[in-house]
Order: C-alpha cells, then structure tokens, then sequence
C-alpha cells in the first residue's frame, strides 16, 4: 500500500513516461492525471471546499438594520453535541434566537481577543529584537475608535 505522496509521484512519473511536456506545469499535469483516471477528488475535500465557499459567502451578506446601520446578516455558533462532536451553526440575525447570537458575538470576540494578543506579541518582538530608535506604541482599548467610527457615520 502506497502513501497519497507516493501515489501522486507515481502520476507524475507516469505522466513523464507517457512522452508528455516535461518539464511541466502542475497544471498540465494535473489535467492529464484527471483525464487518464489516475486522480480524482475525494468526495469529502469537495464537500469541504463547497462548506468553506459557503462560508465566506455568508460573512460577507449585509443588510441596513432600521437605524442605519450595516450589519452582517449571518452569525456561526460552534455548538458541541453530548457526542462531544463540535458543529459550526449559521442563523440569521433576523431570526435567530437570543442565546444563538449570544454564543455567536461571544465566540467573535474571542477571536478578536486572539487577534490583539498575537499583534501585541508581534509588536514587543519587534521592539525587543530590532530595537527601533521609537518603538511601536500599540493601544488595545477601542473605545475612542469605535466613538469616532459612530461619529464620523452620523456626520457622513
């Protein structure tokens, strides 16, 4: 029994001994192994790829709420089941339950949160290690950005 690595070797040595272009784009190959039945894609990475794109075109569907505001209509919420298998759900804001958007905002910000502390470890390993003759100055409390935000929205 091969590995999937050696496997796809194998279809680039087959492709070379079947007097193709060499060397070779792996798109040319790629295209050759799909017509020569030597590859196709799994059902699962298709599956996959299809839940990603989905996903991505979910985050980014807006609507104006009545005040004005854009929001994103779409929120996921990992759930786990008493199985102890996790799921990722989407509900609209529109109609989604209170404790769905709660998890959901929840989780956000926690992403959020890791975002600020891998920048704030970014940013003290630059001052630390290349010693600038200023160092970066990075402030974490939002609160005068997010006033100016709704104030630069209501005088637009």
């Amino acid at each position: 029994m091969t590995t999937k690595n050696e496997h796809l070797q194998f279809i680039v040595e087959e492709y070379r001994r079947a007097d193709n272009k060499w060397p070779a784009t792996m798109r040319e190959v790629a295209t050759w192994a799909i017509h020569a039945n030597l590859w196709a894609p799994q059902p699962s990475a298709v599956i996959a790829q299809c839940a990603e794109e989905l996903s991505r075109a979910l985050r980014d569907e807006y609507v104006t709420d009545p005040q004005g505001r854009r929001v994103r209509t779409k929120h996921a919420a990992t759930y786990t089941t008493d199985e102890g298998e996790q799921l990722v759900l989407w509900d609209d804001i529109r109609t989604a339950p209170a404790d769905h958007m709660r998890r959901a905002f929840q989780q956000r910000r926690h992403q959020i949160l890791g975002d600020c502390k891998q920048l704030k470890s970014d940013v003290d390993s630059f001052n630390q290690n290349r010693l600038p003759t200023e160092p970066i100055q990075i402030i974490f409390d939002f609160t005068l950005d997010l006033e100016e935000a709704a104030y630069l929205k209501r005088s637009a």
